[in-house]
């Protein structure tokens, strides 16, 4: 399983991508609003700092507007990937800029009808929401099961991007079903590493150490 980045904080994408365990970074209008920084330069800034795919997201309701601030987000970085929303107008950009090899990511979707729809658009990426269904009563895990087997049925070359993860047991739960990536904020990929039986193992082995009065040099 491929592990993004939920931010647009770029310290926190600098400081994970040098441990090795990221593969790519997504963000959304909000995280940037959130930023308090220029759009684009973030942008930018974030798709210097992985060499995987950085999801930018278009602002346009219409095909049209799509299409042209897809064309300005592309110039930011050969690892752009286009974030459109799981409309009509949303799945007709897709289409367009799949088929001219553009990295595409369907982004809020909360059906498996929706996802049908997305990999038929041929995007590189769709991105259903299991927390929002979680917070409304339904499960988000089930959805990503039913994308799961509809993708394998007719061999979509889609890719499930496990979004809105909320806590590690999100992250077991998808990779389990078979999810090609989940994206989460920087936080729940640090706590992905933590268990307090390591924690105390550790101290015991270091307390144990210290009584050697020894070092590695």
């Amino acid at each position: 399983m491929k592990f993004f980045a939920d931010t647009a904080d770029t310290a926190d994408i600098a400081s994970l991508a040098a441990t090795g365990l990221l593969d790519g970074v997504t963000t959304n209008p909000s995280l940037i609003a959130k930023s308090g920084r220029n759009f684009l330069d973030v942008i930018r800034e974030i798709a210097a700092l992985t060499p995987g795919p950085v999801s930018a997201e278009v602002v346009a309701t219409d095909t049209t507007g799509m299409l042209r601030e897809a064309e300005v987000l592309k110039k930011l970085g050969s690892n752009i990937c286009i974030k459109l929303p799981l409309t009509l107008a949303g799945l007709t950009a897709c289409k367009a800029l799949s088929d001219e090899g553009t990295m595409t990511n369907v982004t809020l979707c909360f059906s498996a009808n929706q996802a049908l729809l997305a990999a038929k658009a041929g995007a590189s990426f769709v991105s259903p929401f299991v927390g929002r269904l979680d917070d409304i009563g339904q499960e988000g895990m089930q959805l990503i099961a039913d994308i799961r087997t509809i993708y394998d049925n007719y061999a979509f070359d889609t890719e499930i991007l496990v979004a809105s993860v909320r806590t590690p047991t999100h992250v077991l739960e998808a990779a389990k079903i078979g999810a090609d990536v989940a994206t989460m904020p920087p936080s729940v990929i640090r706590a992905l590493a933590h268990h307090p039986l390591t924690d105390k193992g550790l101290a015991a082995f270091l307390d144990d150490w210290a009584k050697t009065g020894q070092t590695i040099a």
